[in-house]
């Protein structure tokens, strides 16, 4: 009696530590998951930092425009996408607003 009593115990603590160490293995999977996955989408775009007054005059146009009234452009970036496309990011503000706004180098929307 005393063996099956001590038979089950052992058989429940062995199951025990197959659930955490799959448990385990999943967090890993899904940890390297994401690393590999963040590192591709930077892979995928080439962000590089423009000043504002160094825009193409196509964009200041635009921001000049009167759909960009009251707007200004807190930061710029020159992306290059997986397919050698170009075009600028612009992070704009308007008071308490702010959005994000794709333009190719001409002024026109492209996203």
């Amino acid at each position: 009696m005393k063996k099956l009593i001590v038979s089950a115990f052992t058989l429940t603590l062995i199951s025990f530590a197959s659930v955490q160490a799959q448990t385990a293995e999943k967090d890993a999977a899904q940890q390297t998951e994401t690393t590999t996955s963040t590192t591709k989408k930077n892979a995928k775009e080439d962000k590089v930092a423009v000043k504002p007054e160094d825009l193409p005059e196509g964009i200041k146009k635009t921001i000049k425009s009167d759909d960009f009234a009251g707007w200004t452009v807190k930061k710029a970036f020159l992306v290059t996408d997986q397919k050698n496309t170009q075009y600028y990011e612009l992070q704009v503000a308007k008071g308490s607003e702010s959005a994000r706004v794709k333009l190719d180098k001409d002024g026109n929307n492209v996203g």
